[in-house]
């Protein structure tokens, strides 16, 4: 029983007052990816399971299974997410070293990443990610004047952690993850009033960190050169992006029309997953494009909202947590936008939402449930404020 008296119940009245922009714009990326994921996917699907709407289907059940897995969340009170959050971190780790145990993590791609659940194959990064923004959270709660103060060893603590998370990411490997991961636990200190001065030399270690491991593999360097100019190697190793970079042409401003792309048509690998975008933009043109990063810059926007509310509010836990699941949203938009579009080497991470895949669309809905229950307890702790004040003022008369 004890387990189960950890939720709260969130009644149907309370969960429909959540953020009402913030709700739009989620279900309007939920049904957009639904639908680019339907399109992309049918070239590949026929091919590959003799049915088109193959991959549809399967998004559409992992939809299904990250809405209930986010009921769950929205039914946790955020000072259970911060009491638990060292073993919530912890748990996460060992499933980065389970991924890596032959005969447990599974390989696809020479990347060993996934974990098989049957139902989906669970990406441990995915999670790893999110665990770390909890954890990171009720750290700069907890150590918050050590941090503000300028102590080395408060500073560098949560950076260590990260290291060891990012060696386990590497191993699989998986750059792009590092990358996020790193950047949002950056983000966080900075926020938790980290020193500038410690903020900007722990930018320049990461900096060169991660600049020599970006050309310690072959591969790495190869996608590094290629991003530069795609068509010096078109056929071959600059094949993929000079293949976006054509979806783009096609769609121009207006795109040719849901369901009328090309490229998708066995010619821009990983159409469907990494790639979606250049398919929705080849479709619905520039102007189709603006719209999407419009979307994700609202509901962005609103959950960096939501935290700063709670932060007014004196709940310092659940406003960083907010800001972490944003900008760890933001930070994969910008990569997986920047790498279709050529601006940044390519790196194998999901457009949240939008992209196929059962682990990032479950783990990313889980988030932004996780923030809609900030929204709910901020308008309780406001109601309960607003009660208070009116019981004195009764008082007060009487």
């Amino acid at each position: 029983m004890s387990g189960l008296n950890i939720f709260d119940r969130v009644s149907l009245r309370e969960f429909s007052q959540v953020d009402t922009v913030f709700v739009i714009s989620v279900l309007s990326i939920l049904a957009l990816g639904l639908v680019m994921v339907s399109s992309a996917s049918i070239s590949i699907s026929e091919s590959i399971h003799g049915h088109p709407y193959f991959f549809m289907g399967r998004q559409a059940l992992y939809l299904v299974l990250g809405i209930v897995f986010g009921c769950l969340l929205v039914s946790l009170p955020t000072h259970q997410l911060q009491k638990h959050g060292v073993k919530i971190m912890w748990l996460s780790l060992a499933l980065l070293v389970m991924v890596l145990v032959p005969g447990v993590g599974k390989s696809v791609n020479g990347s060993q990443r996934w974990i098989n659940l049957v139902v989906f194959n669970l990406q441990a990064s995915e999670v790893a990610k999110v665990c770390m923004v909890i954890y990171i959270s009720g750290y700069l709660v907890r150590r918050a004047e050590r941090l503000r103060q300028g102590r080395w060893v408060g500073f560098m603590l949560p950076l260590f952690l990260c290291g060891v998370f990012l060696m386990f990411l590497l191993l699989e490997p998986d750059f792009g993850a590092s990358v996020v991961l790193l950047g949002t636990v950056m983000a966080l200190l900075f926020l938790g009033g980290a020193p500038l001065y410690q903020f900007l030399a722990l930018l320049g270690i990461a900096f060169v960190v991660l600049s020599g491991v970006a050309i310690s593999a072959s591969y790495r360097l190869k996608r590094l050169m290629n991003f530069v100019d795609p068509w010096a190697d078109p056929f071959n190793e600059g094949y993929q992006l000079s293949q976006a970079l054509i979806a783009y042409g096609r769609g121009e401003w207006f795109g040719l029309g849901l369901g009328n792309s090309v490229q998708k048509l066995s010619y821009l690998p990983e159409a469907h997953t990494d790639f979606v975008f250049s398919i929705w933009v080849e479709e619905t043109g520039m102007l189709g494009g603006l719209f999407l990063i419009f979307l994700f810059a609202v509901m962005v926007t609103r959950a960096f909202k939501i935290g700063h509310d709670a932060m007014a509010l004196a709940r310092p836990f659940a406003g960083y947590m907010c800001f972490g699941f944003a900008i760890l949203i933001l930070a994969q938009v910008i990569i997986n936008i920047g790498v279709n579009t050529g601006f940044l080497p390519t790196k194998g991470l999901t457009l949240p939402l939008i992209s196929y895949g059962g682990s990032s669309l479950i783990v990313t809905l889980g988030s932004l449930f996780a923030i809609a229950r900030v929204d709910i307890e901020n308008r309780r702790v406001q109601r309960d404020h607003q009660q208070e004040v009116s019981e004195t003022l009764k008082v007060s008369e009487v």
